[in-house]
């Protein structure tokens, strides 16, 4: 197994169906209680370590989870409210050597997750079709939009949850 991509590497699903776009908001509102519970059975000290080589810690991990899951939220809100903004980029590794992010009991980030998912998740699932089809332009990565920014985001969950349970 590749520990970089514990659930493997995300891949683009062509025109998924409302079921599977449904499917990728239930585990994005089930994240955070796997999240917690992951960590939470972490053995003593495993949040300190990292999780292959060259990789964050997992507390990093944990923070840096809260960190895009915050922008990615923030960015769908603007789709939704604005007519292709144009988003800012974030540099994810030089916000992982901050020292909140090296250093802040995990718990922080944990509860941010809780409360930003009931948020996020009550936005996703009032979204009507016309709004699906919404996008926003990452000045890195082109034209996104929101069904496969969902699909990333549900695989994210599931890519670092993979990276904590790697820990153990």
């Amino acid at each position: 197994m590749d520990r970089r991509y514990p659930v493997g590497k995300f891949e683009v699903e062509k025109a998924p169906a409302p079921a599977r776009r449904a499917q990728w908001i239930d585990e994005i509102a089930a994240l955070p209680a796997k999240f917690r519970a992951a960590v939470e059975s972490l053995p003593t000290g495993a949040l300190d370590r990292k999780y292959r080589e060259g990789g964050w810690t997992g507390r990093q991990v944990v923070h840096h989870t809260a960190d895009s899951h915050i922008n990615s939220y923030v960015r769908f809100r603007l789709a939704l409210t604005e007519n292709g903004p144009i988003v800012k980029p974030y540099a994810e590794a030089k916000w992982a050597e901050l020292d909140d992010a090296r250093t802040l009991d995990p718990a922080a980030s944990l509860d941010l997750l809780e409360a930003l998912h009931t948020r996020w998740v009550a936005l996703l699932r009032s979204m009507d079709e016309q709004q699906w089809s919404r996008k926003f332009y990452h000045p890195e990565l082109g034209e996104q939009d929101l069904v496969t920014t969902v699909a990333l985001y549900a695989w994210h969950g599931r890519h670092h949850l993979g990276h904590i349970e790697l820990l153990r």
